[in-house]
């Protein structure tokens, strides 16, 4: 059975700019593989409400899942969550289950619970609160698709709740033999070995280690005793001096 599908839509200008370095996906990429979902797609685009919208719509309409990262902070250039409403056609408000969340985080700390506070608070029609047990402001679920924070922390904890919820396949499996070959000469025995296993994935990724050229070769599937057999003839394959 294919396993389920899933996007993320890092949304950010600082992100386009080359200001922020983003983690978000690499860390969530990891995450999928060990729970059995296939990351089909990552997507990066600016602090566009019509980008949002579209980008959105596209991605949760053919994929199972979806996850979005940023834009719902303080700010005014935090509009992720009015994209995300516009997309499914749900109104958006402070909600007062979020509203209290935020007014006692904020009372705790003896903090004036502001104007851009509040802005966390608004939350699209019918969405789910996603729990932020890092800075309180909850992320939300409409459909299928999930909308966090940028912050690698908080994006990391809202994932940790939300996962669990998910329905996956099959973990994915790999196993990676390095030979001291150029790519160009693995090419034609890797092709055939593909060939051999068409349930499996073969990969070759070269490198370069004081001027001589190697390459990792890489076999992935979800099947554990095929991917042995499999993995046992890439070896045979190529055999290391």
């Amino acid at each position: 059975m294919t396993n389920p599908t899933a996007a993320i839509l890092i949304i950010g200008d600082e992100i386009l700019s080359g200001r922020t370095r983003e983690g978000n996906a690499y860390w969530l990429a990891g995450e999928l593989l060990a729970a059995g979902i296939t990351l089909a797609e990552i997507r990066v685009i600016p602090d566009d409400h019509a980008t949002i919208k579209a980008a959105v719509v596209e991605l949760s309409g053919r994929n199972d899942t979806l996850f979005t990262s940023g834009g719902i902070g303080p700010t005014h250039d935090d509009i992720t969550a009015d994209a995300v409403a516009d997309a499914f056609g749900r109104s958006i408000d402070v909600r007062d289950d979020a509203r209290a969340l935020l007014a006692a985080h904020y009372k705790s700390r003896d903090l004036e619970f502001t104007a851009a506070r509040m802005r966390m608070a608004r939350i699209p029609e019918g969405a789910l609160l996603i729990e932020n047990p890092v800075s309180v402001a909850p992320g939300f679920s409409i459909g299928n698709t999930y909308v966090m924070a940028g912050v690698p922390s908080v994006f990391q904890a809202m994932v940790a709740t939300v996962l669990p919820t998910l329905t996956g396949g099959a973990p994915l499996l790999s196993e990676s033999w390095r030979v001291q070959r150029p790519e160009s000469d693995v090419a034609d025995q890797l092709r055939a070995l593909a060939d051999a296993y068409p349930a499996l994935s073969f990969g070759s990724y070269p490198f370069t280690i004081k001027g001589e050229y190697g390459t990792n070769l890489v076999v992935r599937g979800t099947d554990a005793a095929l991917l042995a057999a499999a993995y046992d003839d890439l070896k045979s394959s190529f055999p290391v001096a």
